[in-house]
């Protein structure tokens, strides 16, 4: 750990310290609010003061490990307990790192997926579906509820667009890596020459959370329309114009919702997706203001950058922004099995979140 990680940890620990000391003073018990956030805030540090206080005691194990090394009869026992010290102060070493990358407020939101086809024609949209499909599963594994809030089918399968809200507890963080554009290398079904053709889809993972009913939004800068759901909900949807499409002027953003009964329910559903773009949106300009590329665009809905290739024919899957992430596992990944991306990914993104802690002095 450089000498600049080691300072930020000990602020850490001496803020929690602080906290320690303020929850006992009656003036913060009296008043609720401060008392629940210096609580808040010191539980979030305790795994920093257990790694700590974990750090210490093998220093301690270690020295007294040395000191063993002169007595002939301990010597052996001596050398093996040094290893074991040793091997567990660079395991916490690591631990203590990890635990000074800021915690992401969102990640254990649920989330808006949002899949839309892109280059490609019908190729694309079934792409588009096989992303769906691919993510439905993982969210099968995972327990979450995945319900779908409008689709656009491809006239030959797959979807030319299709959102859903995903539900469950840390979806967001598991998920947050996938926005942008998606790369698909095979040969379609329609290809008598047997040709290999490319094509695209886009992803937009936007977090559901607490947030969004803070978001005020001007009526005058809404465009309503009502259309005829195609979508969940049976013969009743389709003779009423109970869909909702809303188009927010300013930004451009537009949102529809098709899966409830109710006219007023689908509205209340489009403009709490809306709601979460746009606070999205304005977060991500302010990252984009704090730094000018990120490798990970985190839940940006950044549909601009290439971030993974699907090649059929060699049976891999390839991210464009971690250096050597190539799985050969395609049919697997595709049924669902995103742990292995998920977690590399997770990794690269903490790496460099210490890097530039560390380069922040």
């Amino acid at each position: 750990m450089t000498p600049t990680l080691r300072r930020k940890l000990e602020a850490l620990a001496e803020r929690r310290e602080e906290l320690e000391r303020l929850l006992v003073d009656p003036a913060v018990a009296a008043d609720s609010a401060r008392f629940r956030d210096y609580s808040r805030e010191f539980a979030q540090l305790e795994p920093v003061a257990i790694a700590l206080a974990a750090e210490a005691q093998a220093k301690r194990d270690l020295a007294a490990a040395e000191a063993m090394r002169g007595d002939p009869e301990l010597a052996e026992l001596a050398e093996e307990e040094i290893a074991s010290a040793k091997a567990r102060l660079a395991q916490l070493d690591d631990e203590l790192s990890l635990l000074l990358v800021p915690k992401d407020a969102r990640d254990d939101s649920n989330l808006f997926l949002e899949v839309r086809a892109g280059t490609g024609g019908d190729e694309a949209a079934i792409f588009a579906g096989d992303l769906f499909r691919m993510y439905s599963r993982y969210a099968e594994r995972k327990g979450w509820k995945v319900e779908v809030e409008s689709d656009n089918p491809g006239e030959h399968g797959g979807y030319k667009e299709i959102v859903a809200k995903v539900s469950g507890r840390g979806a967001f963080a598991k998920l947050k890596f996938e926005s942008g554009t998606h790369r698909v290398q095979r040969v379609p079904e329609t290809e008598s020459q047997g040709r290999i053709h490319t094509s695209a889809a886009t992803v937009a993972i936007i977090p559901d959370f607490e947030e969004v009913d803070d978001v005020a939004i001007n009526p005058a800068d809404l465009k309503i329309d009502t259309f005829r759901s195609s979508g969940a909900g049976g013969q009743h949807v389709n003779k009423t114009e109970s869909a909702i499409r809303i188009t927010h002027v300013p930004s451009g953003i537009v949102v529809e919702n098709q899966t409830e009964r109710s006219q007023h329910a689908n509205r209340e559903r489009a403009l709490k997706r809306l709601k979460a773009q746009l606070l999205e949106a304005e977060r991500s300009k302010q990252l984009a203001a704090q730094a000018e590329s990120r490798r990970l665009q985190v839940g940006s809905g950044d549909r601009s950058q290439r971030i993974r290739t699907y090649n059929f024919p060699q049976g891999r899957i390839t991210d464009h922004r971690v250096e050597g992430l190539t799985l050969y596992d395609l049919p697997n990944i595709l049924d669902g099995d995103l742990d292995g991306l998920v977690e590399r990914l997770t990794r690269e993104y903490r790496a460099d979140e210490l890097a530039r802690l560390a380069s922040a002095g």
